[in-house]
């Protein structure tokens, strides 16, 4: 699937009842319809917890739950679920460079760096021959979420990448990881 492009356009959102619910929706050429959809109403996390979802008529069932903020799921203690088989996350928010910061993902025999490129609105998704660059036409809430792909990009490669534009990932960079440091000591000293 060399260079296929695709544009996720935002639904009207709808009240449930863990609050108001964002959708995304598209078509990929190829693959068909994909929807992108938070939080999610068929869990029963705890209200302190956000879980995003993909799905569509080829793709697997993507899920992302973390600890809620600003309405999005963190990167940090994360679980990342491609038809329910758990992904292997890690990253270290300390290395030098973006590449070095970047959120690591293992899941299906297949293993993904995901990084922030250019400013803090757009992410690729790169695995060995494959790559999907997304972009949201604004921040916080686009109205469009954008993507292009490149080599063998596949469902699998495009679902992963469209959840995580549900998730807050502004520490993949060097500005977002500076002030993001206090809370993540907090959060490590339990004593206090």
């Amino acid at each position: 699937m060399s260079e296929v492009s695709f544009e996720l356009q935002r639904a009207v959102s709808s009240r449930g009842r863990r609050g108001e619910v964002f959708s995304w929706g598209g078509h990929v050429d190829g693959l068909g319809r994909i929807e992108l959809t938070f939080p999610t109403e068929h869990s029963d996390y705890p209200p302190e917890y956000c879980e995003v979802a993909v799905s569509g008529d080829n793709f697997p069932l993507i899920t992302y739950l973390g600890l809620r903020y600003l309405r999005r799921p963190l990167l940090a203690r994360g679980e990342l679920r491609v038809d329910w088989d758990p992904a292997v996350l890690s990253r270290n928010v300390y290395w030098p460079g973006k590449r070095g910061r970047a959120l690591r993902i293992d899941v299906k025999g297949r293993s993904y760096a995901y990084v922030q490129v250019g400013g803090k609105r757009s992410h690729e998704l790169a695995r060995q021959g494959a790559a999907v660059l997304m972009g949201r036409s604004s921040w916080n809430n686009p109205r469009t979420l954008s993507g292009t792909c490149s080599g063998a990009a596949d469902a699998l490669d495009i679902g992963i990448a469209v959840v995580l534009e549900a998730v807050y990932t502004r520490n993949l960079s060097l500005f977002g990881a500076t002030v993001s440091t206090p809370g993540r000591f907090l959060n490590r000293c339990n004593f206090l």
